[in-house]
């Protein structure tokens, strides 16, 4: 399995401190960030878009240019790229150098986006949602797949065998959907053969099951072979349970409860944030055996190879973050491809 780490540069008050650090520190901090994850061998490191005073990363693709310096081995992914208010032409042309920065690691992870801050502030309105979404994915695609492209549409002025340059070292460059809950976007993503995230931050997990098997079904039907399937969760690894909850709970109750007062929900309790550190529940908080645990249960529902964890929701102090990704790198990812090498060699039969 794939593990990783992604990010939105989160910019909150430091329940510690008291403090708002400035943008330039949380981009430093980021960078540090990226270069351990690489350091300990994690497979994916990825940036999500966001146009909010309280996160840092409103252009993915200039963080992950940076990224591409200071890393040797790791992934540079979206988590995710706004594609509805975005240009698919330039979109890809960023990524494209970006793979070539990298030597080609480059990923777009793509979707809708669960904030709605970017369709005013470059000019789209809410009522296309979902068609803005499937053209500009439609175009992405086709600008993957053609050098020179003719192509018309409804939101974008058209293209007249165009050339879109440069071109990216992968050929094609991956491309993976994210979705929340909607059953469309994962049957959409499958039946373009594209591999899918699904982003889990609250609720049962086994209730997101149905969204995997539409996927699976959805690529089967239209011929594709089997897709990579990424489960993307919130969550802090530390030495012991007790102290990453206490170290991860003020910092989840100050984001979610904003989130919260937007978006009319109820305060988070510390018995509720108990409950979704369970190994039933949504986050993924505790020991570095307990998110093996977790991980691995997760496994029986999804059967996926990519596991995304955001440890920075709310700020946390700067060495909390590095110390949960040294846990996730050096203790968790070895031991759950362990147990799945394992798993896997005592699945398959024996032949003489």
């Amino acid at each position: 399995m794939e593990i990783g780490i992604y990010t939105f540069g989160e910019r909150t008050v430091d329940p510690e401190t008291g403090q708002l650090i400035s943008p330039a520190e949380r981009l430093r901090r980021l960078m540090e960030e990226v270069e351990l994850a690489d350091q300990v061998g994690l497979d994916v490191f990825a940036v999500g878009e966001h146009h909010r005073p309280d996160f840092t990363v409103s252009a993915p693709a200039v963080v992950l240019g940076a990224a591409a310096m200071r890393t040797r081995h790791i992934r540079l992914s979206s988590a995710v790229v706004v594609l509805s208010s975005d240009d698919p032409i330039r979109v890809f042309e960023q990524f494209a150098t970006v793979d070539l920065l990298s030597g080609g690691r480059a990923e777009l992870m793509v979707g809708r986006g669960s904030f709605i801050e970017s369709f005013p502030l470059f000019g789209y309105d809410l009522k296309d949602y979902d068609a803005l979404f499937e053209e500009k994915l439609n175009l992405l695609l086709k600008v993957r797949a053609e050098e020179r492209i003719t192509w018309s549409g409804q939101f974008r002025p058209p293209l007249q065998n165009q050339g879109v340059y440069p071109r990216p070292i992968q050929q094609p460059l991956p491309v993976w959907i994210a979705v929340g809950g909607t059953p469309e976007s994962a049957v959409r993503a499958g039946n373009l053969g594209l591999p899918m995230a699904i982003a889990i931050i609250g609720g049962l997990p086994e209730r997101f099951s149905y969204l995997a098997a539409l996927h699976r079904e959805a690529a089967q039907r239209a011929g594709h072979p089997a897709l990579p399937l990424s489960i993307n969760s919130h969550g802090l690894i530390a030495d012991d349970s007790q102290k990453a909850f206490e170290q991860a709970f003020p910092a989840f109750k100050l984001m979610m409860d904003r989130i919260g007062r937007e978006r009319g929900w109820p305060p988070m309790t510390r018995e509720q944030f108990a409950f979704s550190v369970s190994l039933r529940g949504a986050n993924f908080v505790g020991s570095p055996q307990q998110i093996v645990e977790k991980i691995l249960y997760q496994h029986e529902i999804f059967h996926h190879n990519r596991f995304l964890l955001q440890i920075s929701v709310g700020t946390l102090p700067h060495r909390t973050v590095m110390r949960s990704i040294e846990l996730l790198g050096t203790e968790v990812a070895p031991a759950v491809n362990k147990a799945l090498s394992s798993s896997a060699a005592t699945a398959s039969p024996v032949v003489d």
